[in-house]
């Protein structure tokens, strides 16, 4: 039988690294990532349970995600975010596709839950997760620094048992994790060689709120889906087009 690692990337998330952990108790291995930055609990936290803590010094997500992959013990790893949770269905069915030789990749169903309350639509479900990979098979993109995408050598196959995403908790949460991103996807913006108009600060909200509230049917989870989809536009439509246009004001 093939043998698996979980792995975690980590920062001063002592309030809920032990339940993510806890919940990948069937792997053959908990492996995390700390951010060297980190100074609360978390690595004791994780030592206490099992894992084997590797502290790393941030730069970007792919860079972090390709280290955890090369400490991988195993022929397997199963990217864990801190906020997400397994569950021992997921882990039964990723035991069993991991002991096929037909792909190098499997991707996850994920069910997100927003401000505590599970979001059906809007494009939040149902959120394919590409997060069994093949060691030695799959390496994350260098270039794209934030939502990061897997460079699979192989075939990719979709579990059928889902993730369980508790990715905002709060309002504040929100907030702050979105003011984090902006900066990150207007610079990729900015590499790609995208010109933002100021006709896109009111285009490309309005376009964005459309595809989440209409088209994904946002609005079938009612006011929850009309503030998260606001929200959503407002940040990736006007938010990142107002800090490229930024960046390229400064480029000259």
């Amino acid at each position: 039988m093939a043998r698996i690692t979980v792995g975690v990337l980590a920062g001063d998330n002592e309030g809920i690294i032990a339940e993510c952990l806890e919940s990948a108790a069937w792997a053959d291995e908990l492996l995390v990532i700390l951010d060297d930055r980190s100074s609360d609990r978390t690595a004791e936290i994780a030592h206490s349970l099992g894992a084997r803590v590797i502290p790393h010094r941030f730069e970007d997500f792919p860079s972090q995600r390709n280290f955890g992959l090369e400490q991988a013990r195993t022929e397997w790893l199963f990217y864990l975010d801190s906020d997400e949770r397994t569950t021992p269905a997921l882990g039964q069915e990723i035991r069993r596709r991991a002991g096929q030789d037909d792909c190098a990749g499997w991707w996850a169903p994920r069910r997100n839950y927003i401000w505590g309350k599970e979001t059906r639509h809007g494009g939040w479900y149902p959120d394919y997760q590409l997060r069994l990979l093949r060691v030695g098979q799959a390496r994350y993109d260098p270039a794209r620094r934030v939502h990061e995408v897997v460079l699979l050598d192989g075939p990719e196959g979709r579990l059928q048992e889902h993730l369980l995403h508790y990715n905002y908790t709060t309002m504040a949460q929100f907030v702050a994790k979105q003011r984090q991103y902006i900066d990150l996807e207007a610079r990729i913006r900015l590499q790609e060689g995208v010109r933002p108009r100021p006709r896109h600060l009111l285009t490309l909200p309005l376009r964005e709120f459309w595809r989440r509230y209409i088209t994904l049917e946002g609005y079938r989870d009612g006011w929850h889906g009309l503030k998260l989809c606001a929200l959503v536009a407002y940040y990736y439509g006007f938010q990142v087009t107002r800090r490229l246009m930024q960046l390229r004001r400064a480029e000259g």
